[in-house]
């Protein structure tokens, strides 16, 4: 099992408890990101820079990825992907994105899509929190715990 993050929008806080978990249970992280990301020096946290554009990123994950791989992401459509290929994907606030949701979570990202696109004035996400930080460790916790055995 490896840790996949798609490191570009994920918070740093996050990053902070992939790196302790990596560490803990002995599991290559991985963070690809167009940039060059900040990371600890460590055998089981690795960087990969990947060119600009769109999905780049994305796209060597899933080309990347098997399937007892963990891919931590906000992004819907990769999520999906990551599921398709049968690993796991969870969203930086601990949600677990399964066969049974990611189609309705493809739907509503649309339909927001289209009323932004069409001028609704909408709000973002609520703001990232302590308690999306605990959401967060404890569902990589308990996908670790039934992982890495």
């Amino acid at each position: 099992m490896r840790l996949w993050v798609d490191a570009d929008a994920c918070p740093n806080v996050i990053k902070t408890i992939l790196f302790r978990a990596a560490e803990r249970v002995e599991i290559p992280c991985i963070l690809v990101a167009n940039q060059a990301i900040s990371i600890p020096p460590s055998k089981w946290i690795e960087r990969r820079v990947v060119s600009s554009g769109f999905d780049v990123a994305d796209n060597y994950i899933v080309d990347n990825i098997n399937i007892h791989d963990l891919v931590i992401t906000a992004d819907i459509p990769l999520a999906s992907e990551v599921i398709e290929k049968g690993a796991l994907a969870i969203n930086p606030r601990g949600e677990l994105y399964t066969k049974e949701n990611i189609k309705q979570r493809l739907g509503m990202r649309d339909f927001m899509e289209q009323m932004r696109s069409s001028g609704v004035q909408m709000g973002g996400p609520a703001t990232f929190n302590q308690q999306d930080r605990m959401a967060f460790a404890n569902t990589l916790d308990k996908l670790l715990a039934q992982r890495v055995k």
